[in-house]
């Protein structure tokens, strides 16, 4: 006796029906399910709702984010902080971030996606809310819920991309890619328009963390609402694609994928062994490493830098000029879209005339923009307009790399170990990039200042001193592309096997 067909959720079957394909254990038992009356075009209507809903989530998730940069010179004067302290707000969210990211690779690998988000939209939305009522003798607190919130934020940042990645084949996949990893340089300015924004409008830098939570409850909702509560993985027709985009032997082996388990060790043992996944990790590094770093302090240098040439006062009251995290906020947003957006239209093109286009786009983007922040920093003290200028196209450069380097991950690892994959490189690039960075910079610049006679010349110039390192950090971040692209093509075609 035949089994009876499963209709749980008729979008996630109609697409393979549509083009003659079949899974699950009606395909092994030969069982035909009748065909259903819907329209074609519903299930890519479906999967664009999901990536709205995820790129949604991907916007609250970088407000949430860059609230503290937006408004650290309000913190620093309201905790009484030096700056090593200062950066060690962003350096606490970014270790736990990290440290959660591979438990929730382990747990999207193997359980159900949405419940994963779910929860931890509304933990991160809770804990942002109730850091907004901490007092100022409860520093020690407020460090702690930013910690919550990274772990939080770490199940969303490990889980989404993986999603977007079944729903899509390579081609298209890119292109979605891109405008999920529009909203990290969105939100990021997002994120300290609104927390300077709320500022300035209520005189409380508190309010600046009650705004994201109520984003996050309609997030939560659209969530449940809109996304299937499961997600099919593509099978191999799908997932076992040439350099062109083409699908190669899928039908020849058409069990070229199983859904065989393997442990965490063995996943982490296969990952370290691909030269691509390692190397293009390390680039990654380089990138967080500049990117948390600039991201905690560019606005506080740039207001020194305005101090020292006299263009603004040194601040005295409780709440500080905001306009350096409106302009930088700014900066952020309108560089990340043209950014991410150069840097999928290139891979693109550029795939056709070249099989290791994609790490070759990483190194250029990433020596340039080492070059163009360098110059940033040196021209900072005598020409305000020109350290924007400079500093919007290293920003420029580093955004092209973002969803090139997500797609590279894609490619070289095999499917049923991608979560894990992400979740391991979220790891080693925060463990050694935008976790310490921030934390770095500060100590750096603390060191300075107490070498010489305490002045503001002194508190710009402790700052442009330490912010030279990440100018050499871009460089070494270019190096790890060029070496990628040594492997990729062999490391590809690997995957397509398994």
């Amino acid at each position: 006796m035949q089994p009876p067909c499963e209709h749980e959720d008729t979008n996630l079957l109609l697409q393979p029906l549509l083009e003659g394909q079949s899974y699950g254990a009606a395909a092994a038992d030969g069982t035909q399910c009748p065909s259903v009356a819907v329209p074609r075009n519903s299930p890519a209507k479906r999967d664009c709702l999901v990536v709205a809903v995820l790129c949604f989530g991907n916007l609250i998730n970088f407000i949430d984010w860059f609230i503290v940069p937006g408004i650290l010179l309000d913190i620093q004067k309201y905790f009484g902080l030096s700056d090593g302290k200062t950066g060690l707000l962003q350096t606490v969210f970014t270790l736990c971030y990290m440290l959660a990211a591979p438990i929730f690779g382990y747990l999207g690998d193997r359980y159900n996606r949405k419940i994963i988000l779910g929860a931890g939209i509304f933990f991160w939305s809770g804990v942002t809310l109730g850091s907004s009522f901490i007092t100022q003798s409860h520093y020690r607190i407020f460090v702690l819920s930013r910690g919550l919130v990274g772990i939080g934020s770490a199940s969303y940042s490990t889980i989404a991309p993986t999603i977007i990645a079944d729903l899509f084949e390579e081609g298209k996949r890119t292109t979605v890619l891109s405008i999920f990893y529009i909203f990290i340089p969105v939100g990021s300015g997002c994120g300290y328009m609104l927390a300077a924004g709320m500022a300035k409008s209520t005189g409380d830098w508190h309010w600046a963390f009650r705004v994201t939570p109520c984003m996050g409850g309609l997030a939560l909702l659209l969530l449940i609402l809109l996304v299937p509560h499961k997600i099919q993985r593509k099978t191999a027709a799908h997932r076992a694609l040439s350099i062109s985009g083409m699908i190669g032997g899928a039908d020849e082996k058409p069990d070229v994928y199983r859904a065989t388990r393997t442990s965490w060790c063995q996943d982490v043992g296969s990952l370290v062994k691909n030269c691509s996944f390692v190397c293009s990790s390390l680039g990654l590094t380089a990138m967080a490493f500049v990117t948390g770093a600039l991201g905690m302090w560019m606005p506080l240098f740039l207001y020194r830098a305005q101090v020292v040439q006299g263009l603004v006062p040194p601040c005295l009251q409780d709440s500080c000029n905001s306009s350096n995290s409106l302009i930088f906020g700014g900066i952020t947003i309108g560089t990340g879209i043209l950014g991410i957006i150069a840097g999928a239209e290139a891979a693109r093109h550029l795939r056709k005339i070249n099989n290791k286009a994609d790490p070759l786009i990483c190194a250029t983007s990433m020596f340039l923009s080492a070059l163009c922040l360098y110059i940033a920093l040196m021209v900072a003290q005598t020409n305000i307009l020109s350290t924007f200028i400079f500093i919007a196209f290293g920003e420029l450069f580093l955004s092209v790399n973002w969803a090139v380097v997500t797609d590279i991950l894609l490619y070289v690892v095999a499917p049923r170990r991608q979560s894990t994959a992400i979740a391991l490189q979220i790891l080693v690039s925060h463990l050694l990039g935008d976790a310490g960075s921030p934390y770095l910079i500060g100590a750096i610049s603390n060191a300075i200042q107490a070498r010489n006679v305490p002045s503001l010349q002194w508190s710009f110039r402790s700052m442009q001193y330490s912010f030279v390192t990440c100018a050499f950090v871009g460089v070494f971040g270019g190096g790890f592309f060029l070496l990628t692209s040594f492997y990729v093509e062999e490391d590809r075609k690997e995957a397509q096997r398994l």
